[in-house]
């Protein structure tokens, strides 16, 4: 007799009182405030066992309910969305754990099978995604996270910077299967969640203001898988419309594919 599969909670953080962009779990595209959009594309992930939405705020609380989603009011001072995520993890029942960030909208669901099979077949305590990485603009914006990983996979370094660095190339030009982007999502054992919030905040963390260096930063080996499928992320408000009309544009292509499916 096979093995079940453990139960796999995706927790999607969500603060109102952002300091780049206050409100941005409820900011409108096409219709649906931003935190349903991403929901709703975790829950139709047919991998994950659970989800429900992390807040401190009574007005994204409201949001949520509204469009029918799970929600849990964590009301203690979280330093980042791992720190939300761990507080969740200590008051329900689970024994794997997906930080799914609210401004991260997975356009396919299998972007989440992709890090939550080779997760559970690993037996790693910490894992992410990347994505190659095209465009050299992304590979200059410090929106945009990159990771390098090593051989067999594990992360060596996260950064707002244009890693790795081609020192032959003074166009300093991106380079397809050398950079990659780094995408908002993690996922942790239990243990894993409890030992990272009981660390201190990491000098790394602290001047990229990145969470995950405080893993890399104590000695959590962070296991990297790559995906091809695409996501949408919402950094600031300039953002919204051209996220807005992405987002339009590929449910309007799923549609035309689910209908000439259907034929």
């Amino acid at each position: 007799m096979s093995k079940p599969l453990p139960s796999v909670t995706v927790v999607i953080p969500a603060r109102y009182d952002s300091s780049r962009f206050p409100g941005k779990p409820l900011i409108k595209l096409n219709g649906k405030p931003l935190i349903q959009h991403v929901y709703e594309r975790a829950v139709a992930s047919r991998i994950v066992s659970d989800v429900l939405v992390a807040t401190d705020d009574d007005r994204v609380k409201q949001a949520v309910e509204q469009f029918g989603g799970r929600v849990v009011m964590v009301k203690e001072d979280c330093r980042t969305g791992t720190d939300r995520v761990a507080a969740v993890a200590r008051i329900i029942a689970g024994e794997l754990f997906v930080n799914l960030q609210g401004d991260e909208i997975p356009l396919n669901p299998e972007l989440l099978i992709d890090l939550v099979e080779p997760f559970i077949r690993s037996g790693a305590e910490m894992g992410t995604l990347k994505r190659v990485m095209n465009s050299t603009e992304d590979l200059h914006n410090p929106a945009v996270v990159k990771v390098v990983t090593d051989a067999r996979g594990y992360a060596l370094y996260f950064s707002r910077a244009p890693i790795p660095l081609v020192r032959a190339d003074p166009d300093r030009r991106v380079v397809g299967g050398l950079h990659y982007i780094h995408l908002g999502l993690y996922m942790y054992t239990k243990e894993a969640l409890r030992r990272f919030t009981s660390l201190p905040t990491s000098p790394l963390e602290e001047a990229e203001k990145l969470e995950q260096l405080r893993g890399l930063d104590n000695g959590i080996r962070i296991r990297v898988w790559e995906t091809k499928h695409a996501s949408l992320r919402v950094d600031q408000p300039e953002d919204v419309p051209e996220v807005a009309e992405r987002l339009q544009q590929y449910d309007k292509r799923e549609l035309e594919l689910r209908g000439v499916a259907s034929e």
